[in-house]
């Protein structure tokens, strides 16, 4: 397969370094260093120029191309590189884009602007937090199969109450699958005597309602995110506020600016707005931060959600989840005491990933920056898995692959060594990076 990517910042660049070592990657910068750099790291062909030009396009040999990904920083760029693409070629194109709008539009009209396939950064963004809201203890939260499946990880604190027990003793639940313990830099694929050890964190794949059962195993005197405070009215602040009061809760959102403020009161009548400064501790005080359940911060700035979300935590609200722009931040932000951060680019770098595996996958979760993949494949007749007892055919896969659920039918069913996996069948597994390639080659 041929890509042709436009922009080579993290999202691009990371995309590009997936697909190279298996495909032919063009990539398609104005920034002649970033180009270069990224030709000396992963063997890519690179372009110095505008790819919204189509001589530029050309250059790259666009004519050939099977899937074209825009994704630069700008929204308006992306989606006239694609619209100049289609005039030349018929290929898949992608466009990454920050603003809901343009998505409402796409929305509207099959392939307008000329893009096959539209990414809304935002939006994305906003989703993987409400996802993560709703489960206490959740770092990482993902749902497949249209909502049948659902993929969490958890951090094994020192005072869980499954700490030190093994996998076998921990395993009480009829639908639940441990697919993975990571643990420092490694990654264990877990059987029956693995002992789960504080500061683990476990990846597990089951039922929505097993795995609320197990996060609530973990946190066993939450009852749930009911005080939530979102900091900062950006377009992520808004949407998450806009995902929780469709769920009927009730969020709080301060926003400073008196006028974006507004706004979002007029549009939101389910949340409340407060006109103030979250960094204020005597705002935060007042509004009696230290019964907050969940403090969210989105504001456009990494250092101000860093700090708005470690104020919150000091000053008594249980749990801290931030947006985080710069993808290095992610581990520094945990590290310092925010719960769980959020890299819209990663968000957008898993939406894009299941466009170019050679067998689509239908949904695709990245675990850790890219240590480990969650992903959803419908079973086709060269799979090795097909028409197979699941004790047999694991055989023929790497050792970093584990069957966490199957769906047939829309019926969930549980995965045992005995279990025959039919054509058609939609399989989530879990997939250690360094097996990547021979993994999805096989399933």
């Amino acid at each position: 397969m041929y890509v042709v990517i436009v922009g080579a910042g993290e999202v691009g660049s990371a995309i590009a370094e997936s697909l190279a070592g298996n495909h032919d990657v063009a990539v398609i910068d104005i920034d002649g260093d970033r180009v270069e750099q990224l030709m000396y790291d992963a063997d890519v062909l690179g372009i110095e120029g505008d790819g919204a030009d189509l001589d530029t396009l050309r250059e790259a040999n666009i004519g050939q191309a099977d899937i074209v990904i825009a994704s630069t920083d700008d929204d308006e760029t992306n989606i006239v590189t694609c619209g100049t693409t289609m005039t030349v070629t018929d290929a898949f194109s992608i466009s990454r884009v920050k603003s809901a709008k343009f998505l409402r539009t796409w929305q509207q009209s099959e392939r307008a602007f000329g893009v096959d396939h539209m990414v809304a950064t935002n939006l994305l963004t906003a989703e993987s937090i409400a996802r993560v809201v709703g489960l206490p203890a959740a770092q990482d939260v993902e749902t497949f199969a249209d909502g049948a499946v659902q993929m969490a990880e958890f951090e094994i604190a020192e005072s869980s109450p499954v700490a030190n027990l093994t996998v076998e003793e921990a395993d009480q639940y009829e639908s639940l699958t441990f697919a993975a313990v990571l643990r420092e830099d490694s990654v264990v694929i877990p059987d029956g005597d693995t002992v789960l050890e504080p500061g683990d964190d476990v990846v597990v794949i089951g039922s929505p309602e097993s795995v609320q059962t197990f996060s609530h195993e973990l946190e066993p005197d939450s009852d749930g995110a009911r005080n939530i405070l979102i900091v900062g009215g950006s377009d992520v602040g808004y949407h998450t506020a806009r995902l929780l009061q469709n769920r009927g809760l009730k969020p709080r959102l301060v926003e400073r600016d008196p006028e974006r403020a507004r706004e979002i009161a007029e549009e939101l009548s389910g949340t409340t707005v407060l006109e103030s400064d979250a960094t204020d501790r005597e705002f935060l005080e007042r509004e009696h931060i230290e019964d907050v359940d969940i403090v969210i911060t989105a504001l456009e700035n990494d250092e101000k959600n860093l700090l708005a979300g470690l104020l919150a935590k000091r000053l008594g609200a249980e749990r801290a989840v931030a947006v985080v722009d710069a993808g290095e931040y992610v581990p520094l932000f945990e590290a310092v005491g925010v719960d769980v951060a959020v890299n819209p680019r990663e968000a957008t770098a898993e939406e894009i990933t299941r466009f170019t595996r050679e067998q689509h996958a239908e949904n695709v979760a990245i675990i850790e920056s890219d240590r480990a993949e969650v992903m959803e494949i419908e079973i086709d007749a060269e799979s090795v898995l097909v028409d197979r007892p699941i004790r047999e055919s694991v055989a023929d896969l790497p050792d970093g692959v584990v069957i966490g659920a199957i769906t047939r039918d829309g019926g969930r069913i549980i995965p045992r060594g005995d279990t025959v996996i039919e054509l058609g069948d939609h399989v989530v597994v879990f997939v250690d990076v360094t097996d990547l390639d021979e993994a999805t080659a096989k399933l």
